[in-house]
């Protein structure tokens, strides 16, 4: 024993280099040999295959990666330069020269040019597997080389039997391939790096490997038919053409596999093909996709109407369209790959859809909403369903919409186009019997219905998918128990008192009970404008019986509340009457806290368009605002200045006037005075000067006022 683990000690790491670790491919791949030791292929498939699971889980942690001695250890370029560095790589390299990149090349032990996604990397690994040829004697270990294609160089092979066109192609008829127009620059490539393989192989081995159609995890170029399945948006998946295709497809982490094998065995064969054991038409696979994600449906339309879809490259639009039968022969008798989906994707398909679903982070919120009539349930569940792109549940919504769906069946029962799953169900007979009851009950509907059709609501794939806002029910302890406890007939002493056996599919995860006081609720109601009032239950009368049901179900001890607590879902209340705003701004600000952030795919481009817009027209309004409010106030302070200076005028103005009218007052004795006294001789004096015109006049009139002067008399 103690010998073995000495052996497995000295087994020495691998530095293995990747171009574009942050693409779909580079990135899947990396990640799963990062997790692999050195020489784990050569052991049984089923050994440690869950410590290695364990390990690439940890991946998705946010420590920093460090390698382990006897690992592979990964290495590579990135396609963008503002790509983040993946958690599982141990360097990054950003590239000014290929000397430069020729250098990084020779430190490593395994070089993977992927040229599957990017034809821009054909004339780079043309380069690379040159330029190590020609330097091998630089080389201080033997290096090996391992191009990833793709089977679309076999895509105008001829058949191999004319009569028997379902006979697969294998990696020994890799000589009589032939590739699809657009992808000869890949053949070119494929046959240098055989060539270049065959003069060293002590030194410098070489391998190719032509890839089927890669899917798993972020779905690769299956991607656009998850994603259109998923939201749910469509009534039917698009099948280009007829659909009687054949695609060749392999999981990603499968296709890591044979790249751990190959690196790992040293293969004699150098050329591979890596496809699972599926043969399945594309009309096969969107069905497949369509049924597990989205409604069921497919529709068949013409192969150019491909070319309308804005997320599919020319690239996969060839690939999709392929027909091409091939069998991995070697790779199943000679390697030891620990399948993801061998059988293929639509054996597999349950997985496979979890497994889309948590990569993408693609996790339904499930919320539900109580609390008593009028206080705002409705209204805090559209704008929480609008935030997080969640459908709104709410229970006059359900029963329309279940009515609608009865009313279309039964116009289709009886012809092709009824639903399988309820072909023999009477649906004519169920919308009268919903209908009569409905009648009978004042427009009310029995909890057995209502609850069958909130059931199928909730299981629907929408809410399944994004999650749901559950508005305002259940409202009783044994409606939340009929609708999502699982029957259990065999319950027994020791099961009582632990928690119920409960359908976590449709049971919300976040519970919020909105509470507010009696008063406040009425004088709410009270103060709505009456076109809001009118034809709903906040009328005077039925409104407050509501609230007087709402707190005697909410009284004794098993109320929908004491339902989720027994759950250990624990309700979290929410006091609205704190904070009286008819936006619910705070009361949505606590909710987005404890939910967290959407997990949907976000904004779609022509969203963020829109909202681009929308902030580009709002910035737009606002500055024209702040504008004519800076034009409104300079035109106010200039007015106002106007209206000061002419106000400070009339005031000097009126000052003057009445320091005037002071003077005059003033100056009225000592002009009666100079009149009565003064003047008189005065004037006598300046007659007889002018009579007599005397040389000296001034003399002659001082004289004379002298002469004339009363006092002297």
């Amino acid at each position: 024993m103690a010998e073995e683990g000495e052996e497995k000690l000295t087994v020495r790491s691998k530095r293995v280099f990747f171009n574009h670790l942050d693409s779909y491919t580079g990135k899947n791949i990396g990640k799963y040999l990062s997790t692999c030791a050195v020489g784990a292929s050569f052991e049984d498939a089923d050994e440690d295959e869950e410590e290695e699971e364990e390990a690439r889980s940890v991946q998705t942690e946010v420590a920093p990666f460090k390698p382990k001695e006897g690992m592979f250890q990964i290495v590579g370029t990135l396609s963008k330069e503002n790509s983040k560095k993946p958690d599982f790589c141990l360097e990054t390299y950003s590239i000014t020269t290929r000397e430069e990149l020729l250098d990084y090349l020779l430190e490593c032990d395994v070089i993977v040019y992927n040229i599957t996604e990017d034809f821009h990397q054909i004339d780079e690994a043309t380069w690379a597997v040159s330029a190590l040829h020609t330097n091998i004697g630089l080389f201080e270990s033997p290096k090996m080389f391992i191009l990833l294609s793709t089977v679309m160089t076999w895509a105008r092979s001829k058949p191999l039997d004319p009569d028997d066109s379902e006979i697969p192609f294998t990696e020994d008829d890799y000589r009589r391939r032939k590739a699809h127009p657009n992808f000869k620059d890949h053949l070119a490539v494929e046959k240098i790096v055989i060539k270049l393989g065959k003069t060293n192989k002590s030194k410098f081995s070489t391998y190719v490997i032509a890839a089927g159609l890669q899917y798993g995890f972020d779905e690769g170029i299956l991607h656009t038919f998850f994603k259109e399945a998923w939201h749910g948006e469509t009534p039917a998946l698009q099948v280009y053409g007829d659909g009687t295709n054949v695609l060749p497809l392999i999981h990603v982490n499968d296709l890591a596999g044979v790249v751990q094998n190959i690196a790992d065995h040293k293969p004699r064969t150098h050329y591979l093909v890596a496809v699972d054991d599926s043969v399945q038409t594309l009309d096969e696979v969107v069905k497949c996709i369509s049924s597990h994600l989205g409604t069921g449906r497919v529709e068949h339309v013409p192969k150019e109407n491909v070319f309308l879809t804005n997320e599919l490259t020319q690239m996969h639009i060839d690939q999709l369209l392929v027909n091409l039968r091939m069998e991995a022969v070697y790779l199943k008798e000679n390697f030891n790959i620990n399948w993801v989906a061998q059988a293929g994707l639509v054996d597999n398909i349950e997985a496979i859809v979890k497994e889309y679903k948590q990569s993408r982070g693609l996790l339904p919120i499930k919320i539900c909403i109580l609390g008593p009539p009028g206080v705002g349930k409705t209204t805090v569940s559209k704008l929480l369903s609008a935030q997080y792109k969640l459908h709104h549940v709410h229970i006059k919504d359900v029963i329309s919409e279940a009515i609608a769906r009865l009313e279309k069946l039964s116009k289709m029962e009886g012809t092709d186009d009824t639903e399988e799953e309820e072909s023999t169900a009477n649906y004519q007979d169920l919308l009268d019997t919903v209908k009569e009851n409905m009648e009978q009950s004042g427009g009310r509907l029995d909890d057995d219905y209502v609850l069958k059709f909130m059931k199928e609501k909730l299981k629907s794939m929408p809410c399944q998918n994004q999650g749901f806002v559950l508005d305002g029910y259940p409202k009783t302890y044994e409606q939340a128990k009929e609708l999502f406890n699982i029957d259990n007939t065999e319950e027994d002493e020791e099961s009582r008192g632990k928690i119920p056996n409960y359908d976590k599919t449709i049971c919300p995860d976040y519970i919020f009970s909105l509470d507010a006081s009696d008063e406040f609720l009425k004088k709410r109601i009270i103060n709505l404008p009456e076109s809001v009032v009118v034809g709903t239950h906040y009328t005077q009368d039925r409104y407050l019986r509501s609230l007087a049901l709402f707190r005697d179900l909410n009284t004794e001890d098993e109320t929908v509340l004491n339902y989720f607590d027994e759950l250990e879902i624990h309700p979290d209340h929410i006091d609205v009457a704190a904070d009286d705003d008819p936006q619910y701004r705070t009361v949505t600000k606590h909710i987005t806290e404890t939910v967290g952030e959407p997990r949907n795919y976000g904004l779609t481009p022509e969203e963020m368009a829109k909202q681009e817009k929308k902030a580009a027209e709002e910035h737009l309004a606002e500055e024209s605002r702040l504008k004519s409010e800076r034009e409104r106030k300079d035109a106010e302070e200039a007015a106002e200045k106007i209206s000061r200076w002419e106000e400070w005028n009339k005031r000097v103005e009126e000052v003057k006037r009445q320091e005037q009218e002071l003077l005059e007052t003033q100056t009225t004795p000592l002009r009666n005075y100079l009149m009565k006294n003064v003047m008189p001789t005065l004037m006598d004096g300046l007659n007889e000067c002018c009579k007599i015109r005397p040389d000296d006049p001034v003399d002659f009139l001082a004289e004379y006022l002298f002469m004339k002067n009363p006092q002297m008399d």
